[in-house]
């Protein structure tokens, strides 16, 4: 049986490490089904972050999700985090199956 492609939001994450334990506590309370975190590493306008150190740790948060659980979290982040951590969010459309996983 072949499954048709959905049209679901990739919400990403790029944040300091200092933040995974809150993320993966908040995000299931914002309706986020599961999540991916991976660590990150790479050079912006803050400066390079190379993890050398628990301080300069980033990590990298997935979130595959619908639209309204994407925007509440995006709203969330902006108002608890976004003065006093450094973070980039960005927001896919992506094509993906078994969409009613997400």
């Amino acid at each position: 049986m072949n499954r048709p492609l959905q049209t679901r939001k990739l919400l990403t994450i790029v944040c300091e490490a200092a933040l995974e334990k809150r993320l993966e506590k908040e995000l299931p309370q914002f309706g986020a089904h599961g999540y991916t975190i991976s660590d990150a590493r790479g050079s912006g306008a803050h400066g390079r972050r190379d993890a050398a150190w628990p301080a300069s740790a980033n990590i990298r948060v997935e979130v595959l999700c619908d639209e309204a659980v994407a925007e509440t979290v995006i709203r969330h982040l902006e108002a608890q985090y976004f003065t006093s951590y450094q973070l980039v969010v960005f927001l896919s459309d992506v094509q993906v199956l078994r969409a009613e996983k997400f």
